[in-house]
Protein backbone atom coordinates (compact mmCIF):
# COMPACT_ATOMS: atom_id res chain seq x y z
CA UNK A 1 0.00 0.00 0.00
CA UNK A 2 2.95 2.28 0.56
CA UNK A 3 4.55 1.60 -2.06
CA UNK A 4 1.49 2.23 -4.62
CA UNK A 5 1.32 5.78 -2.58
CA UNK A 6 4.88 6.25 -3.13
CA UNK A 7 4.77 5.40 -6.83
CA UNK A 8 1.72 7.86 -7.76
CA UNK A 9 3.20 10.79 -5.67
CA UNK A 10 6.72 10.57 -6.97
CA UNK A 11 5.26 9.53 -10.68
CA UNK A 12 2.83 12.77 -10.25
CA UNK A 13 5.08 15.17 -9.29
CA UNK A 14 7.55 14.02 -11.33
CA UNK A 15 5.33 14.51 -14.55
CA UNK A 16 4.26 18.00 -12.98
CA UNK A 17 8.13 18.85 -12.95
CA UNK A 18 8.47 17.70 -16.57
CA UNK A 19 5.34 19.12 -18.03
CA UNK A 20 6.23 22.46 -16.54
CA UNK A 21 9.45 23.04 -17.44
CA UNK A 22 7.97 21.63 -21.16
CA UNK A 23 5.71 24.65 -21.05
CA UNK A 24 8.61 27.02 -19.57
CA UNK A 25 10.20 25.88 -23.04
CA UNK A 26 7.36 26.76 -24.80
CA UNK A 27 6.61 30.42 -23.29
CA UNK A 28 9.85 31.14 -22.54
CA UNK A 29 11.77 29.98 -25.38
CA UNK A 30 14.26 32.45 -25.88
CA UNK A 31 15.36 32.79 -21.91
CA UNK A 32 16.10 29.07 -22.34
CA UNK A 33 18.00 28.83 -25.40
CA UNK A 34 19.98 31.44 -24.17
CA UNK A 35 20.57 29.35 -20.70
CA UNK A 36 21.13 26.51 -22.23
CA UNK A 37 23.87 28.53 -24.10
CA UNK A 38 25.31 29.46 -21.23
CA UNK A 39 25.76 25.87 -20.25
CA UNK A 40 27.23 24.74 -23.37
CA UNK A 41 24.20 23.51 -25.17
CA UNK A 42 23.28 24.23 -28.70
CA UNK A 43 19.78 26.42 -29.30
CA UNK A 44 17.77 23.75 -31.15
CA UNK A 45 17.82 21.07 -27.65
CA UNK A 46 15.21 23.60 -26.51
CA UNK A 47 12.62 21.92 -29.24
CA UNK A 48 13.74 18.26 -28.95
CA UNK A 49 13.94 18.65 -25.23
CA UNK A 50 10.20 20.25 -25.05
CA UNK A 51 8.95 17.15 -27.03
CA UNK A 52 11.13 14.88 -25.10
CA UNK A 53 10.19 15.82 -21.90
CA UNK A 54 6.07 15.48 -23.53
CA UNK A 55 6.15 12.44 -24.84
CA UNK A 56 8.20 11.12 -21.73
CA UNK A 57 5.44 11.82 -19.19
CA UNK A 58 2.46 10.88 -21.80
CA UNK A 59 4.71 7.05 -21.89
CA UNK A 60 5.31 7.00 -18.47
CA UNK A 61 1.64 7.17 -16.95
CA UNK A 62 -0.11 5.48 -19.99
CA UNK A 63 2.27 3.00 -19.47
CA UNK A 64 1.06 1.10 -23.14
CA UNK A 65 4.03 -0.52 -23.61
CA UNK A 66 6.59 -1.19 -20.54
CA UNK A 67 9.78 -1.58 -22.50
CA UNK A 68 9.04 1.93 -24.07
CA UNK A 69 8.39 3.11 -20.12
CA UNK A 70 11.16 1.73 -18.81
CA UNK A 71 13.12 3.77 -22.17
CA UNK A 72 11.81 6.53 -21.28
CA UNK A 73 12.85 6.20 -17.59
CA UNK A 74 16.21 5.87 -18.80
CA UNK A 75 15.95 8.93 -21.19
CA UNK A 76 14.47 10.92 -17.79
CA UNK A 77 17.33 9.44 -15.77
CA UNK A 78 20.38 10.54 -18.39
CA UNK A 79 18.52 14.21 -18.63
CA UNK A 80 18.08 15.08 -15.36
CA UNK A 81 21.86 13.42 -14.38
CA UNK A 82 23.32 15.92 -17.29
CA UNK A 83 21.44 18.45 -16.15
CA UNK A 84 22.69 18.22 -13.12
CA UNK A 85 26.26 18.32 -13.91
CA UNK A 86 25.88 20.89 -16.10
CA UNK A 87 24.87 23.42 -13.81
CA UNK A 88 27.49 21.70 -11.12
CA UNK A 89 30.08 22.02 -14.23
CA UNK A 90 29.68 26.23 -14.14
CA UNK A 91 29.37 26.70 -11.00
CA UNK A 92 25.85 27.55 -10.53
CA UNK A 93 25.43 24.41 -8.13
CA UNK A 94 21.67 25.73 -6.59
CA UNK A 95 20.25 25.64 -9.74
CA UNK A 96 20.72 22.30 -9.64
CA UNK A 97 18.53 21.51 -7.19
CA UNK A 98 15.09 21.07 -9.54
CA UNK A 99 17.49 17.99 -11.33
CA UNK A 100 18.36 16.56 -7.87
CA UNK A 101 14.49 16.78 -6.63
CA UNK A 102 13.30 14.88 -9.97
CA UNK A 103 16.52 12.02 -9.73
CA UNK A 104 15.22 11.39 -6.00
CA UNK A 105 11.38 11.62 -7.65
CA UNK A 106 12.29 9.46 -10.77
CA UNK A 107 13.89 6.76 -8.37
CA UNK A 108 11.13 6.12 -5.89
CA UNK A 109 8.76 5.77 -9.25
CA UNK A 110 11.46 3.33 -10.60
CA UNK A 111 11.57 1.30 -7.71
CA UNK A 112 8.20 0.99 -7.05
CA UNK A 113 6.27 0.59 -9.99
CA UNK A 114 5.58 -2.78 -10.32
CA UNK A 115 3.59 -2.22 -6.51
CA UNK A 116 1.40 -0.30 -8.65
CA UNK A 117 1.03 -1.20 -12.21
CA UNK A 118 -0.63 -4.06 -13.38
CA UNK A 119 2.05 -4.96 -16.11
CA UNK A 120 5.89 -5.21 -14.15
CA UNK A 121 9.26 -4.21 -15.56
CA UNK A 122 11.69 -6.71 -15.41
CA UNK A 123 14.15 -3.89 -14.30
CA UNK A 124 11.61 -3.38 -11.53
CA UNK A 125 13.08 -3.50 -7.83
CA UNK A 126 10.16 -5.96 -6.60
CA UNK A 127 10.54 -7.81 -9.99
CA UNK A 128 14.07 -8.16 -9.80
CA UNK A 129 13.47 -9.37 -5.81
CA UNK A 130 11.15 -11.97 -7.35
CA UNK A 131 13.64 -13.19 -9.77
CA UNK A 132 16.09 -13.98 -7.02
CA UNK A 133 13.69 -15.90 -5.24
CA UNK A 134 12.81 -18.20 -8.66
CA UNK A 135 16.56 -18.95 -8.79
Amino acid sequence: MIANYAYWISTALLALLYLTSATLYIVKREWVRHNLAGLGYPGYLVSVLTVVKILAVAVILSRFSVPLSDLAYAGIFYHLLLALLAHVGVRKPSEAIPALVGLVLLTVSFTTQNAARGVPSPYGVIAAAHQATLH
